[in-house]
């Protein structure tokens, strides 16, 4: 991490991360397997990120605090990065999030790669995914990312539908920016977990019953994770399946509580806020599935990651859910909450579920982050970077 003097390495890759009160774990951690992966490729690689001087002033509340975070990337950042760009003399300027495209204005004379993970909140800004609206503000920084893409030298896409979406609404002529798909890695090394690791983990966890089985939700409350969907769906087995419904990451919001108060199912949600990576390895080792009817997804990591423990996957018939989790899931339409249903009663069998777990684990070797660094060293060979 660049945190004040930085030496020179010949053939080195900079990396720009995100800013870290934005609180976006999931690139966060793709920054970070990025660093880790090539350091362990023996690529020569520094990180530099956006860091919060104005925006760790929280008194004034989370309003004057966002617009004193735009400053720290928007006016503080740019310089910095001049900075290290005439100090670490970098081969090659990779932007680990899209959101950050803008700054690809800012690199002169060197190739620039992206990593694209979704483009919903632009589509979202131009009207196309009601799930993402912009307000005015956010109709102009999603039109200032999009100018950035446009400046990229090459786009890696996260899957085949941001691929397809990068194509539309980014290339101004052929061939530029080139447009390509690399899948995201796993990013964190799970595995599935024994039965008595796994149980002493979850023991933390006070409202979960161990002696009832449970479904497992991993996301956030936005609109298009669809939990409202997940509960509808949770309620229909309840009469038929003495199961949990777990929701991990975000606690629900006090309307999804009340939705849940509403179907009956109060007495069956567990709640586990943020967990770490062996709670979560936990939960995933131990569901009978993972329930997944996201409306939208740039690539749908908890699918993966769930596959990698063995945990069957119930999600949405539509890529990238589809395209990400392949034969090692059950798929229904994000409309046909009864079919989900449907299909999570099935896994109460052991011998269908023992299957698809299986499947699971042989799909997850796919997102390996080893094959997706080498696709990544590839394309920087490929821009006449000898890495």
């Amino acid at each position: 991490m660049i945190a004040g003097v930085v030496t020179r390495h010949s053939r080195m890759i900079l990396l720009i991360g995100n800013y870290p009160a934005d609180q976006q774990q999931s690139m966060q951690r793709f920054a970070n397997m990025m660093l880790r992966g090539l350091t362990t490729a023996d690529v020569p690689v520094e990180m530099i990120q956006p860091q919060p001087y104005l925006g760790r002033v929280t008194f004034a509340g989370p309003f004057v605090a966002k617009w004193l975070g735009y400053l720290d990337t928007f006016l503080i950042f740019p310089w910095r990065l001049k900075w290290a760009l005439a100090k670490q003399s970098p081969e090659l300027v990779h932007i680990c999030d899209h959101s950050n495209a803008m700054y690809a204005a800012r690199i002169q004379g060197l190739p620039v790669v992206v990593s694209c993970h979704d483009l919903l909140a632009v589509r979202g800004a131009l009207g196309e995914v009601p799930d993402t609206p912009a307000s005015a503000t956010g109709k102009y920084l999603q039109r200032w990312i999009l100018s950035g893409l446009r400046r990229a030298t090459a786009i890696a896409c996260a899957s085949s539908a941001t691929w397809r979406d990068a194509r539309r609404l980014v290339r101004q002529k052929a061939g530029r920016p080139e447009i390509l798909l690399i899948y995201h890695g796993i990013n964190y090394p799970y595995r599935k977990q024994g039965p008595e690791r796994a149980r002493s983990l979850l023991s933390q966890i006070p409202q979960l019953d161990l002696e009832r089985p449970f479904v497992l939700h991993v996301g956030s409350n936005l609109r298009m994770k669809n939990r409202e969907g997940a509960l509808r769906i949770f309620a229909l087995t309840k009469d038929r399946w003495n199961c949990q419904m777990v929701f991990a990451g975000q606690k629900l919001t006090r309307e999804l509580r009340s939705l849940g108060e509403e179907l009956g199912l109060l007495d069956r949600l567990v709640e586990v806020e943020g967990p770490g990576n062996d709670l979560l390895e936990a939960l995933y080792s131990s569901a009978c599935a993972l329930l997944y009817p996201s409306r939208y997804e740039g690539f749908g990591w908890p699918i993966i990651e769930a596959q990698a423990c063995g945990c069957p996957v119930v999600c949405s018939d539509h890529e990238p859910m589809s395209e990400v989790a392949g034969d090692g899931a059950l798929t229904a339409p994000v409309e046909d909450e009864a079919a989900f249903a449907r299909a999570l009663l099935g896994l109460s069998d052991s011998a269908k579920r023992a299957h698809l777990s299986e499947k699971s684990l042989e799909n997850a070797e796919r997102f390996r982050a080893e094959k997706m660094i080498a696709q990544y060293v590839e394309l920087y060979r490929s821009l006449g970077v000898p890495v």
